[in-house]
């Protein structure tokens, strides 16, 4: 089963997307957009990034947890992963990120 884009909109009245893998696992989600074209674009951002390794950065979180970010060109945060155990569980979310974003569908649940 393919991956997916879930596209919602927050309390917040912004767009927001998740992928989620074809487990139904949320594996990235995106930072607040303030238009619908800016939403769509974040995800074309993901799709293309994702294929670029130099693009993710695993990071460590105050409590020693593991995740991941997904950079755009310009440096810019696409999107965040989940918090993982292991730094091992981190490269996993960013290999499935690789493989899931580049054909993932787009749902549209504004």
């Amino acid at each position: 089963m393919a991956g997916k884009f879930v596209i919602t909109i927050g309390k917040d009245g912004k767009d927001y997307f998740v992928l989620k893998a074809g487990n139904g696992e949320v594996i990235l989600q995106s930072q607040g957009y303030r238009s619908p074209t800016g939403c769509t674009g974040g995800i074309e951002s993901v799709k293309t990034n994702s294929q670029n390794k130099s693009k993710f950065e695993c990071r460590e979180a105050k409590d020693s947890r593991s995740y991941f970010v997904l950079k755009a060109d310009n440096g810019q945060e696409i999107g965040r992963s989940q918090m993982y155990k292991t730094e091992s569980g981190c490269n996993n979310g960013m290999d499935s990120v690789t493989e899931n974003a580049v054909n993932a569908v787009i749902v549209d649940d504004r």
